[in-house]
């Protein structure tokens, strides 16, 4: 030992005399040193923060790496979000603050579900890359489902997506972003936050809006304004890179992309039968799902004999499917995580627009199927042709109020007709605007449709209802307002026009209708042709509430007898 000591000292530290290359040697020994371990550190910083290491090293990450590789994050690297985008030695800084999840790994201080906190600002993350103030264009979403019956019947679901965002400045500012751009807070009572009672909103003045859930008999009092917590993409896309599909949702897009063959009887209802049965292990979970074959066997034998090769496919893509979606050992399924972008399988955006939620003024955060997206389309195999509707006109004042939706079942009459197809209305039979299984054919568990103590607060709020149909012209005599006129623009137009209507015109009352509107006089006694409300009727655009031809002979008549009151 004692020699090895005293050569080191003599390779370091040469003896005077020594020649130039002996002397040089110690330093150059040091730098190629200095460089391997730069060298290695470089490696090791690299593959330390590499989806790879993130998620194979550890065996509690086997769930996250799987969705992570399938998401649209795939080729982003987990410590974007993780960590995030910063300065190398706060980046350093962070990571040496997650030893403590090393720390938990060795002595098993952990949970399962394995849940992420403490992410870095969407600011600092997200927003890297999708910048909010950009605003987006709208867009045609399809979505692709099959029926539970014999043949899995495709039915598509059209709707337009309103993305929105941009910022005031520019004076945009709407749709689903417009929630990034302005200032929301909320109020969660449990960590995963899908039960919200409070919601705040600051105005553009400076004055704040609070919603309250009605339901909940939350004190807004008892608030610490330090637990309030500012909206962001998280708030919502809090699964995009760790999405685990339902069953439903699997084997429906499994069957849209050819991954299992349509021509199997019954295969979307019992595929999801199968997927989603309750099973105490993942063996009986593979044997289960094999199964299959023998039902197809015993019930479908003269089709299995001439498509097996179609039935061991369905047995092996669900068996694959079931295998990335459920992992034992970290307690991680479809169910495990709730998924707040839609309101279908958790409560997403009903957690705070689901009716139930008033300022003082019992006007509610607006829950409306057309607010984020337009009304869905259902169309069927045959339909050839889908129309999806989008309002550009103006709205009856009742659909203004911001409790709208919970209040139409209740407020639907004949007026509806004037703009809408009603055919079947309520119903799930996709045979007009009124009747539409996206909208009807589910129970929407999450809203609060039919919460009491919102109900007693809408009774109020119901408006009047109109007369079911316009009385029919005398059949002789002058017509007047008070015998004909006034019911028949009443039935026809009041939806829209009546107290406080569009543009400033109300036709509910023949002062009213007389004194006109923003746009000038709607009835000019003596004169059809400068009256404002022939000319809508008769103009080249036809207008919402248009009269039929013996209806607008009646009015022309009238206006050009002189309008007489009674």
């Amino acid at each position: 030992m004692r020699k090895i000591r005293q050569a080191l000292r003599n390779f370091f530290f040469p003896p005077p005399g020594s020649p130039a290359l002996t002397r040089l040697l110690p330093y150059a020994t040091l730098g190629v040193l200095t460089l391997i371990v730069f060298g290695a550190g470089v490696v090791g910083w690299e593959y330390t923060n590499s989806p790879e290491f993130c998620g194979t090293a550890c065996h509690t990450m086997p769930p996250e790496y799987t969705s992570y590789l399938t998401s649209p994050h795939a080729r982003i690297d987990c410590v974007e979000c993780h960590i995030g985008r910063d300065f190398l030695a706060t980046r350093v800084t962070r990571k040496a603050g997650d030893i403590r999840h090393i720390v938990s790994l060795a002595f098993q201080r952990y949970e399962f579900p394995i849940r992420a906190d403490d992410l870095r600002p969407a600011r600092e993350t997200c927003e890297r890359c999708h910048f909010p103030e950009k605003f987006s264009d709208d867009s045609l979403r399809e979505i692709r489902r099959f029926l539970p019956d014999e043949t899995s019947t495709p039915e598509t679901t059209y709707l337009v997506l309103k993305t929105g965002g941009g910022s005031a400045r520019l004076g945009l500012g709407r749709g689903i972003h417009w929630h990034i751009e302005n200032p929301v807070y909320y109020y969660a009572l449990d960590p995963e936050e899908q039960v919200i009672p409070y919601v705040r909103y600051q105005n553009e003045d400076g004055s704040i809006t609070e919603y309250v859930d009605i339901t909940s008999g939350f004190d807004p009092n008892s608030i610490d304004e330090a637990d309030l917590e500012e909206m962001d993409c998280i708030t919502c896309h809090n699964r995009i890179t760790h999405l685990v599909y339902p069953p439903e949702d699997s084997v429906d897009r499994l069957l849209a992309r050819d991954a299992l063959d349509r021509s199997i009887p019954e295969v979307r209802r019992k595929a999801v039968e199968a997927l989603g049965a309750d099973y105490a292990t993942d063996a009986e979970a593979l044997d289960g799902i094999a199964r299959l074959a023998d039902y197809y066997a015993s019930t479908y034998p003269d089709f299995t004999a001439e498509n097996s090769a179609a039935i061991d496919q369905l047995v092996e893509v669900l068996q694959e499917t079931y295998t990335q979606s459920v992992f034992r050992e970290q307690k991680s399924d479809w169910n495990s995580h709730p998924n707040n972008i839609g309101h279908q399988n958790s409560p997403g955006c009903f957690r705070c627009h689901d009716g139930k939620h008033l300022d003082a003024d019992d006007q509610a955060i607006r829950l409306e199927c057309n607010l984020c997206h337009s009304v869905p389309v259902v169309a069927g195999p045959n339909d050839f042709v889908s129309e999806i509707e989008i309002s550009r006109g103006p709205e009856p004042q009742s659909h203004l109020n911001p409790n709208w939706i919970a209040l139409h079942r209740d407020a639907f009459d004949t007026t509806c007709a004037n703009c809408h197809t009603t055919e079947d209305a309520g119903g799930t039979s996709n045979s007009s605007f009124c009747s539409n299984s996206s909208c009807h054919g589910s129970a929407w568990p999450f809203a609060g449709f039919d919460a009491p103590a919102l109900r007693d607060v809408l009774r109020s709020q119901l408006p009047a209802p109109e007369p079911t149909q316009p009385p029919p012209p005398p059949p002789s005599g002058e017509s007047t307002w008070d015998g004909n006129i006034g019911a028949l623009l009443e039935a026809k137009c009041g939806s829209c026009h009546g107290p406080d209507g569009l543009q400033g015109l109300d036709l509910t009352s023949y002062a009213a209708a007389l004194r006109g509107g923003q746009g000038g006089p709607a009835i000019v006694p003596d004169d059809p042709e400068s009256s404002l409300l022939m000319a809508k009727q008769t103009g080249s655009q036809p207008h919402f509430g248009q009269l039929d031809a013996a209806a607008l002979d009646l009015v022309r008549a009238w206006i050009a007898d002189g309008a007489p009151e009674d």
